[in-house]
Order: C-alpha cells, then structure tokens, then sequence
C-alpha cells in the first residue's frame, strides 16, 4: 500500500513539473512574441514619421504656379520682374511701412531691400514664416536682392542651419552661398583701424571710426594670410543684443566662431549675427 502511494505521489510531482515546465516555455515564447511585436511597431511609426517628415517637406518645397525656383532667379536678368516663395529666417527693423528681410528656401537664400511692409504684417514676420514675394531683381556692389517687392504670407515653415563656409573663404565658390545663413569658423581678430590716439583696435563704429554706439560695428578677422572685414548690422543686431556686446569685448588675437548672413559688398561683407570663443 506504501510502494502505491508512493508510486502514485511520484507520478503527480513528475506531471505538476511537467505543467510548470510547460507554461514556462509558453511564457517565454509569448515574451519573445510581444518583444517582436513591439519592434515592429516601434520600427513602423518611425518609419511612418519620417515619411510623413519627407512628404511635408516635399510639399513645402514646391513651388505654386508662376513662382521661380532659385535656379530660375539666378539666372533672370537684373531689373526684371521676378516671383519668389521663401521663409523668414530675419529682418532688420521697421521704419516707414518697410521692412528689410532675410529670407532662404533649401535651395538659397534672398535678400529683400526695404520691402513694402505694414507694422501689422511686420510683426507676423516671424523666423520659419513663408511668404510669397514680387519684386524686382537689382543688384548694389555686388550684392543681389530683391527691391520695390510686396509680399503674402503662405503655409509653411522652415529655418536653415548655419552652413560652415569658412574653408569657401577667398574661393570662388562662397559667392554661390550669398545671402545665406552661414558660420565660420576658428577665425582671428584683427587690428580694424586705431583710436585717437593711434593704438589698434578691434572694431570701430562705422566703416572709417566716424560713429558712436548704438552705429553698425566693423570688425576684421583673418583665416591665414586673408583678412575680412565683417559687420554687426544695427538695424538687424543693435546695441541691446549679445553679438554687439560681443563684438565690443573682442580683443585683437581673440580666435572666434560666428554665424550671420552672407552680405555682399564690394566683396564678402556677413552681417555677423552671433560672436562665441572658438570652439
């Protein structure tokens, strides 16, 4: 009867283990089942977004019927009519129903002199801000842009990064590059002229020292045996912002990085919208 029982409680551990064992297994396929199902989801909503990422974008860069792509402005004569979509990445103050505007699309940047522009419409000029514009391709020492224009804001949003041109310096590429939003970098600050009582200094108010602050700064730097000459637009920067200041608290031999505007005059001529040590 013992030999019975015995035999019989053996049995019901070696059925209970292999139960246990059983839904062990069964767990573990069901973890592995969900973990796979996981990243496959994981992997198709990213797959999703950054398609719907590209689609937005495509459609952004399109361009509406009878506007130029920026291959098509280039290439237009100066003094003609042209039509241009572009998104806001600044502008310089308003004054007298006129703005002044930095704008870019991924293909390249315009430059928008005294734009006609309402203090109401100024202030929806916001960075990423697309706008429709009509005007007339012109030129002034070198410098392309776009004059007696009118605008209309469109859907759409989109704000360039810095494009690091600092090795395009004295080659005829960088011009390729005008008006955009553009960084250099490791550069050295020069002498720009002297005080009153002939020692160097490292910017002056006005191209030729003539100014006072609050004026536009001229500061020069040099990338190897080249100097430049860069300027913090007042009308786009002025004395209340940390470029100004910057640029007041340089010293010659400083090295620094900047970002700003590919301005043309006479040759490269940035508006400089950001001064920082060199990284």
């Amino acid at each position: 009867m013992k030999k019975k029982t015995l035999a019989l409680t053996m049995a019901m551990a070696l059925v209970l283990s292999l139960a246990a064992c059983g839904n062990s297994n069964a767990d573990v396929a069901a973890e592995s089942t969900a973990a796979a199902t996981t990243d496959t989801e994981a992997a198709t909503t990213e797959a999703a977004t950054e398609a719907s990422t590209e689609a937005a974008e495509a459609v952004a860069d399109e361009k509406s019927e009878g506007v130029m792509t920026y291959e098509e402005y280039m290439a237009a004569d100066l003094d003609s009519e042209v039509v241009i979509e572009a998104y806001v990445q600044a502008k310089q103050s308003w004054w007298e129903d006129k703005a002044t505007v930095y704008t870019q699309d991924k293909d390249g940047a315009y430059f928008l002199y005294n734009m006609a522009c309402s203090e109401e419409d100024y202030a929806k000029l916001e960075k990423g801000t697309k706008i429709k514009v009509t005007g007339y391709k012109a030129e002034w020492s070198g410098e392309v842009e776009i004059i007696d224009a009118t605008f209309e804001f469109e859907e759409g949003s989109f704000v360039a990064e810095a494009l690091d041109v600092t090795s395009m310096l004295g080659t005829d590429e960088l011009i390729k590059h005008q008006n955009e939003f553009v960084s250099f970098k490791g550069m050295t600050v020069a002498a720009a002229g002297q005080d009153e009582n002939g020692n160097d200094v490292a910017y002056l108010y006005k191209y030729d020292g003539s100014g006072q602050d609050g004026d536009d700064l001229y500061f020069n730097v040099t990338l190897g045996e080249n100097t430049y000459t860069f300027t913090v637009e007042s009308y786009l920067c002025d004395n209340t912002t940390d470029v100004y200041n910057a640029v007041k608290n340089l010293s010659i031999g400083d090295k620094i990085d900047m970002e700003g505007f590919l301005y043309w005059y006479e040759g490269v001529n940035p508006h400089i919208t950001s001064v920082t040590p060199a990284a």
